[in-house]
């Protein structure tokens, strides 16, 4: 199922997070940009939001019934070859079908790339999950800043979005020729201590099971460890509910006139923003570790509902103090998602954590399918007010 010669350094796999997510990025940066060749009515950036989560969410809800029975390599070629196809299928698109089609591709790059890579980290040290979560919002801000500075600069979309071609190319290249089968864990290493010092997500044992694989587990077994799951399952859906309704649903309503940006400018900033925050805190798990992420999906929240009341009375003066909220958004959204697949890695026995893994990876989808369900109804709501 794994190839190569040699474990590669953690450097590689911080640039397999980086291409994974790299185009479902792009997409969400690009979603003023997309489809406004057509005019067509509404929340323009909705539509691609769901375009590009939906066939994601899809892929994760099945992924714990049977995936693990694909090998890996055809999996990570699927996802780097979708990847490219979106960033063809969407730049040379002429209809709204077609450009629609690019973002279901890269959804299925990202998602079937996502639970891959987090499901092979129960066959590395745990401090893989550290180097994954920095990649992945490296992805993040490189894909959002590469693509408003590239716009800036003024290449059109269509240009900006055939020069991308190049990441998967380099997704499939890290995994083929850099990233190699795992050695055995040295089990007295720091974080094991740590587990020891840890009451476990999962009490049961499994005599005789293979470290790290989800194959021979039955289904009371799954649903155990799902159940156990749930503490780090439920704040990481709200976090991604309550920032993704605010990226998707309000971005485009905080709008200001006194500055010289334009419209289509501003919505690119917050991205790029709110993908700086990501990267920075993905990126901090050795410096700052939170067990208790209800905290940040309180203060998510808190985020919310102090921007929608803004869109609402309009009293925040300077898009400064915009700016610095969405990289406060950020920062949340990246703190909880690396500490909670770190807490997992920890809390969750070695012939667990890969079916562990692919399931939580369905916290962050299913919260961005939420809020993209609920986004639509109240964007047009105040849209109607303004």
């Amino acid at each position: 199922m794994l190839c190569g010669l040699a474990v590669a350094p953690f450097g590689f796999r911080r640039l397999l997070g980086l291409c994974n997510n790299f185009s479902y990025v792009v997409m969400l940066s690009a979603a003023h940009d997309i489809l406004s060749h057509e005019r067509s009515p509404g929340n323009q950036s909705h539509a691609v939001l769901l375009a590009d989560i939906l066939p994601t969410l899809v892929i994760k809800l099945l992924a714990p019934l049977g995936l693990h029975l694909l090998p890996y390599s055809p999996r990570v070629l699927l996802s780097g070859v979708c990847a490219a196809g979106s960033f063809i299928l969407v730049a040379f698109s002429h209809s709204v079908g077609t450009s629609l089609c690019g973002v279901v591709l890269a959804s299925i790059s990202s998602g079937l790339g996502e639970v891959t890579f987090l499901s092979l980290t129960a066959f590395y040290p745990r401090a893989v999950i550290s180097w994954w979560s920095s990649g992945t919002g490296g992805a993040g801000l490189l894909g959002a800043l590469s693509y408003l500075g590239l716009t800036q600069a003024g290449l059109s979309p269509q240009h900006t979005l055939l020069s991308m071609l190049g990441i998967p190319a380099l997704l499939l290249a890290s995994y083929f020729l850099l990233l190699t089968s795992p050695e055995p864990q040295d089990p007295g290493g720091a974080e094991e201590a740590e587990t020891a010092a840890r009451q476990p997500l999962i009490n049961t044992e499994v005599p005789g099971s293979k470290p790290g694989s989800s194959s021979s587990l039955s289904l009371q077994e799954r649903w155990t460890v799902f159940k156990g799951l749930l503490w780090y399952i439920i704040p990481l859906v709200v976090v991604y509910f309550a920032e993704y309704f605010i990226n998707q649903g309000l971005f485009e309503l905080l709008f200001f006139r006194n500055t010289s940006l334009s419209h289509a400018q501003q919505y690119r900033w917050y991205q790029m923003l709110y993908q700086a925050g990501v990267f920075a805190s993905r990126s901090s798990l050795r410096c700052c570790r939170i067990r208790f992420t209800w905290a940040l999906a309180l203060l998510q929240c808190l985020n919310l509902a102090f921007l929608l009341a803004d869109v609402w009375f309009s009293f925040l003066p300077s898009i400064y103090l915009i700016f610095l909220i969405i990289l406060y958004e950020g920062l949340l959204g990246g703190a909880a998602y690396v500490n909670t697949f770190h807490n997992i890695a920890l809390e969750t026995r070695d012939e667990h954590r890969e079916f562990a893994m692919a399931v939580a990876c369905i916290s962050d989808t299913l919260g961005i399918s939420l809020s993209g369900l609920l986004a639509l109804p109240l964007h047009d709501f105040l849209c109607h007010l303004s």
